[in-house]
């Protein structure tokens, strides 16, 4: 087994990262994280996906109001067309589950209703964004509990491409939207995934205030690391990270149409006042 030391350079893409600190299981499957995007069919072992949403529900949730659900789906036509909406991603096909997780402020306003009680505070972009923060807590529980069942996933934020389309193959009712998706299968041992870099600490960790000059070495190295990153892996990207991520932010049509997303939440029930 990979020993922690090797799972942080990896991480970090070079060898300067040797810290004395403690190890367990559970680190060694959250270093060891990639995005699998090739799958093979076997189908999950019975009752996988109810200890994932029963780690998904381990998560903390703001004031215990559980504002988020999640739609399994495994039906194969039902994955194509959501396939189709998320630019094509054969992934989302391949997968034996795809997982779509959902900003749900549903369940509260029916609640109130039935009970003739007022829920004006729904309304609200904080509610909304309770919402989105608990989904996304929920799942990243969901995907340390599959990758420690030896399982592979890898979040998909192109359903917020088509939002509504969305809502409207699975049903969902207003105050509902999918912020992500989610595949979770065996990943295709043929296709070899390394993990991929990320920011060096000294770029994203900050020690008591916020400090931005001082990033801007970090994000030097960073640059370089990925780009050797890239040629390893033959992936065609022009350009460093810095040039690669100020592309995906240049304009609103980068956005891949979610530059409407406030427009669509609108029309999907939410009010976010």
């Amino acid at each position: 087994m990979t020993n922690l030391t090797e799972l942080l350079n990896y991480r970090y893409g070079n060898d300067k990262f040797n810290p004395d600190i403690p190890w367990s299981d559970t680190l060694a499957t959250l270093l060891s994280h990639r995005s699998i995007r090739a799958y093979l069919p076997d189908a999950l072992p019975p009752g996988t996906l109810e200890v994932l949403i029963a780690a998904a529900q381990s998560a903390s949730t703001s004031s215990n109001l559980q504002t988020w659900s999640v739609v399994a789906v495994e039906d194969g036509n039902r994955k194509e067309e959501l396939s189709k909406l998320a630019n094509n991603q054969a992934h989302i096909r391949q997968s034996p589950l795809f997982l779509v997780w959902l900003a749900d402020l549903a369940r509260l306003t029916n609640i109130a209703e039935s009970r003739g009680l007022p829920h004006e505070g729904l309304d609200y972009l904080e509610m909304f964004l309770m919402a989105a923060i608990d989904a996304a807590l929920a799942a990243q529980n969901a995907v340390v509990a599959a990758e420690s069942l030896g399982l592979g996933t890898v979040y998909i934020g192109a359903l917020r491409n088509k939002p509504q389309e969305v809502a409207q193959i699975l049903n969902l009712p207003p105050h509902v939207v999918a912020v992500f998706g989610l595949c979770v299968g065996y990943a295709d041992p043929v296709v070899k995934i390394a993990i991929k870099p990320r920011l060096p600490q000294s770029v994203v960790l900050h020690r008591e205030i916020y400090n931005l000059a001082e990033q801007e070495q970090g994000i030097l190295e960073y640059n370089q690391i990925m780009e050797n990153f890239y040629n390893s892996q033959h992936m065609n990207i022009p350009g460093d990270w810095s040039e690669h991520s100020s592309k995906r932010v240049a304009s609103a049509e980068s956005l891949s149409g979610r530059h409407r997303l406030k427009e669509i939440l609108n029309n999907l029930g939410f009010e976010l006042g």
